[in-house]
């Protein structure tokens, strides 16, 4: 029985630790941008800077320690090595869920987003794991006697681990797996399909009484169905708050907005443009690929001339910065801004590009595998 508790164990733990951490190096940038909340929370934002050198590094650890669990190898390390890390991650959970600090722990990435609540479940569930583990580490025999084959395929597992996630960041993720996924029909995933429902809320009134000095707080049905509105004795005090009753459908796209430098909303005309488009995102120009820029606008000034293929550059960045931007790179693009967040969700470089047709995401690149002009003309201008 016991053997069959630690057999069971290793391959849990082993699997699931290879496979969370797959799925983050799949995406390291979107991994780092997690790290960066916790970062902020707990007042380490010197660390901000490295999150995504960080967020690799983590991805690596998680697959190499779950691999060399179900090899076997070095028992007694990897055992406190997990161990270690299990309660390190199961406290900060418990913060995130317990103080609402970090709404999602970006345990799986956005593969399989969790509650708080949920990963601080799943985390003592491997401690629970983790602790049988721990406490039979001289059970477990490696598959392979050698040191030198131990040493020989953690080096491979290393390696190629590591190699996945630099590869995955300076690309693009290989499978995509946020709303904006080459295939996806924009427009549809920013509504509410018919017959679904919307976040359903109440509003909170704090009243007191003027004689008694008593104090209590009432939803906005009660306020009316009790007309405690009529007598002049309560009164509201301060701003009424808004509680979340019940939670509708929560559209996929919910916070993208594009505008002009003077505020007009241009977010329906570009994303259902029925021609090609090209949409380069550049959430931060600061921090941007200048080099990049120059090759995206050779890029526009083609695609204008010879297709009329409209082009705009998003950014977050306020306007006067754009415009000191787009004087000093002799920017050809229109520019137009949105939110930080749904542009890092669009692709993740920065600069990165993406062809749209009929708010249809059609492809999308990193700045360091753009296509030139006569690629994109053949696969998809010139049809």
């Amino acid at each position: 029985m016991r053997n069959i508790l630690l057999k069971f164990s290793r391959i849990f733990v082993g699997a699931l630790f290879i496979f969370s951490g797959l799925i983050k190096a799949n995406d390291p940038l979107g991994f780092g941008y997690k790290l960066q909340e916790y970062f902020e929370v707990f007042h380490l934002n010197f660390l901000s800077g490295m999150a995504t050198g960080i967020a690799i590094l983590l991805c690596t650890l998680e697959i190499v320690l779950g691999a060399l669990l179900l090899l076997g190898f070095w028992s007694k390390k990897v055992a406190w090595g997990l161990l270690l890390l299990i309660i390190f991650f199961t406290l900060l959970t418990f913060i995130s869920a317990a103080f609402k600090v970090v709404t999602s722990c970006g345990c799986f990435g956005d593969a399989i987003p969790l509650t708080p609540w949920q990963s601080f479940t799943k985390d003592l569930i491997l401690l629970a794991l983790i602790i049988i583990i721990f406490l039979n580490k001289n059970l477990i025999q490696p598959l392979f006697k050698k040191e030198a084959t131990q040493r020989n395929i953690t080096i491979v597992v290393t390696v190629v681990s590591l190699g996945f996630g630099l590869y995955t960041y300076n690309v693009l993720p290989i499978i995509d797996f946020l709303p904006y996924k080459v295939g996806a029909h924009i427009p549809s995933l920013m509504v509410i399909p018919p017959g679904e429902k919307p976040d359903e809320f109440e509003i909170l009134y704090h009243l007191k009484n003027k004689k008694t000095k008593e104090e209590k707080d009432m939803s906005d049905k009660d306020y009316l169905k009790t007309e405690i509105w009529k007598d002049n004795n309560w009164e509201i005090i301060g701003e009424p708050a808004k509680r979340l009753v019940k939670k509708g459908f929560e559209p996929k796209i919910k916070d993208l907005n594009i505008t002009d430098a003077s505020g007009t909303d241009y977010t329906k005309e570009l994303i259902e443009n029925p021609y090609y488009n090209l949409i380069f995102v550049a959430y931060d120009l600061h921090a941007t690929n200048e080099a990049a820029i120059g090759k995206l606008n050779a890029l526009a000034l083609n695609a204008t001339q010879q297709f009329n293929i409209r082009t705009v550059l998003l950014t977050s960045n306020s306007a006067q910065d754009a415009q000191a931007f787009i004087k000093k790179n002799n920017l050809f693009s229109e520019v137009f801004f949105a939110d930080a967040v749904p542009l890092k969700s669009m692709v993740r470089a920065n600069p990165g590009i993406l062809l749209m047709k009929n708010g249809v995401v059609i492809n999308k690149w990193h700045y360091h595998n753009l296509p030139t002009f006569d690629q994109l003309s053949r696969k998809y201008f010139d049809k």
